[in-house]
């Protein structure tokens, strides 16, 4: 087995080439069918990276690398690009965006003293290069929070930012305020709004705390499965079905294994 990545690359390229021209599955795929299958792939990757499984993140991102190889032989066969035109296109960007580092792509060198400057520097160079706006380059199909998230970085870079989290949390106390009283009204359009304000400034919160929002609210996803399983098993134990047992029984057993978690 190879031991350099050049060469452990190669490989790859190379079983691509063989699996394209012999396996019949893989002849018949395109980008189109190939998206969701990519996408999954990402997804098990997150998964990974969220249990902190360092045999599983290996795994997936073999899996990734394979897509991206893949993507460009049909790149290639198609006339629209080579592999290693794409990978030289990101080498070129990274050089001309971290002219900290190059100094010779023209701008001269660039001092910066934090990871906000080098952000700051990025979305600058990107929008010399053509960008139509600041916001532009998140992708469209994003999950919401995730999107909400990049969006508030975004706009970040260009200045447009709160001073302070207590001053986050206020906005998140103006907007639950303006909830509750779309709630009173019962126009549920309006209801969907301001219940979007909510989460989109509790979403900026969990940025200012440096947290995750989307892994926070996975970890309660997961938390919540797990809890819930047992107290289906405990239940059993005991004879019962939790479509059979009241409000209240079922919430004594959820206490106790909250209690033991």
């Amino acid at each position: 087995m190879p031991n350099s990545n050049a060469d452990a690359f190669n490989r790859l390229v190379n079983i691509m080439d063989d699996l394209r021209e012999k396996c019949p599955w893989d002849k018949k795929q395109t980008v189109q069918t190939l998206r969701q299958l990519t996408i999954e792939e990402t997804y098990e990757l997150a998964d990974a990276i969220t249990d902190n499984d360092w045999k599983g993140i290996k795994e997936e991102l073999g899996d990734l690398l394979l897509h991206i190889v893949f993507y460009a032989k049909i790149g290639a066969e198609q006339n629209q690009f080579t592999l290693a035109e794409s990978i030289n296109g990101v080498c070129d960007k990274l050089v001309s965006r971290h002219p900290h580092i190059y100094p010779s792509t023209g701008s001269g060198l660039i001092t910066v003293n934090n990871e906000d400057d080098v952000k700051r520097n990025w979305e600058k160079l990107k929008l010399k290069e053509g960008k139509a706006s600041v916001l532009s380059g998140v992708p469209k199909s994003l999950p919401s929070m995730v999107k909400a998230m990049r969006l508030q970085e975004k706009a970040k870079q260009v200045g447009f930012e709160w001073d302070n989290k207590e001053q986050v949390w206020d906005k998140v106390e103006e907007e639950k305020q303006e909830l509750f009283e779309a709630i009173e009204g019962g126009d549920i359009n309006k209801i969907e709004d301001e219940l979007g304000d909510v989460f989109f400034s509790l979403v900026n919160f969990a940025r200012f705390l440096q947290v995750d929002a989307e892994n926070a609210l996975e970890r309660t996803n997961k938390k919540f499965i797990s809890r819930f399983t047992k107290m289906e098993e405990a239940a059993m134990s005991k004879g019962h079905k939790l479509h059979d047992m009241t409000l209240e029984e079922m919430d004594a057993i959820w206490n106790d294994i909250k209690a033991r978690d």
